[in-house]
């Protein structure tokens, strides 16, 4: 039987590509997105325009933040299980503007949880972050210590995991947390770094290289995301967080070159030091989402990165 699944930031770049995955294999998705204007709302408007082409889903322009909103919505629709993925997102967004973290991403995430124990919505999927390890040491497993995040944004995304557990605990909610780590590919996210080296490498700008290249990242491609995180959907658990990511940590300077090999172009490079609040390696250990989601990410980056560049191509017509 088809699940009806709330899914917030469904215009977002995970949500978009998980809404689409839950459509195409049957579900009905109940879509909740503000197309705020943190990046271009046209690329939101392109993946909403793909989504509304399924009879089974319906959109709800409106703010996680709005509570009258959000509880008039679910007063609305019988919900079967939420996937949370709206939140602002980016680490150096967040060293400049931290209220905007707490209130979106804690307050707008308390209403959504609100939401669920008032409706009694059992099972609740929501998205964390690989930036709540901080500087753990490598490779990062959900058994290590995440009381030290280096920036607003992991800091947000730890307290949500906390939250989760208290509803769980107070409302015996099923919530299942999962950490991404670095996502990319089609109609992603123009602020990360690889949209941004493909913007500047074909407008013949400088693409800025922190750390002097001294970095790596378990670059996670999303299509992989999508299978882990729909197998979190399917698999309801009391109270439970997995690493999803690629359980490969690549160095930044693989990632530009082959950014430059599928554009055909080289890039001019701007060297700088660390910025504050970022990290110098991801590494994601995936052996838990492994054995309890059977999650197996399968893109390379290699392959990743030409799907991603096939795209950019098609879309910004180059």
């Amino acid at each position: 039987m088809p699940k009806t699944i709330l899914v917030t930031g469904s215009a977002g770049f995970i949500g978009f590509h998980v809404s689409k995955a839950l459509l195409e294999r049957g579900d009905i998705v109940i879509g909740v997105d503000n197309f705020n204007n943190y990046y271009n709302p046209q690329l939101k408007e392109a993946r909403h325009k793909i989504l509304e082409q399924n009879k089974n889903y319906k959109l709800y322009r409106a703010d996680i933040c709005d509570k009258e909103e959000i509880e008039k919505i679910f007063g609305q629709e019988q919900i079967d299980a939420i996937c949370h993925l709206a939140a602002q997102a980016g680490v150096r967004y967040s060293l400049e503007h931290p209220g905007e973290y707490a209130q979106i991403n804690i307050q707008g995430t308390i209403n959504i949880f609100e939401a669920a124990r008032l409706k009694q919505i059992k099972n609740v999927i929501y998205a964390s972050s690989s930036s709540v390890y901080g500087n753990n040491p490598v490779p990062w497993s959900e058994t290590q210590d995440v009381s030290q995040p280096i920036n607003t944004y992991g800091a947000s995304k730890r307290a949500v995991e906390l939250l989760a557990y208290v509803y769980h605990h107070l409302y015996e909610l099923n919530m299942i947390g999962l950490r991404y780590f670095t996502v990319y590919g089609p109609y992603g996210r123009p602020d990360m770094a690889y949209f941004k080296f493909a913007d500047k490498i074909v407008k013949n700008e400088p693409i800025d290289i922190f750390n002097y290249g001294k970095m790596k990242r378990d670059f996670t491609y999303i299509d992989d995301i999508v299978a882990g995180t729909l197998a979190a959907i399917d698999n309801p658990q009391p109270y439970e967080i997995y690493n999803l990511g690629n359980h490969q940590s690549e160095e930044l300077g693989k990632f530009i070159e082959l950014i430059e090999q599928n554009l055909g172009k080289e890039a001019k490079k701007n060297y700088l030091p660390l910025q504050p609040g970022d990290f110098l390696e991801n590494f994601a250990d995936i052996a838990k989402a492994k054995k309890d989601l059977g999650f197996e990410p399968k893109t390379s980056l290699e392959d990743g990165i030409r799907k991603f560049v096939e795209w950019y191509k098609v879309y910004y017509r180059i």
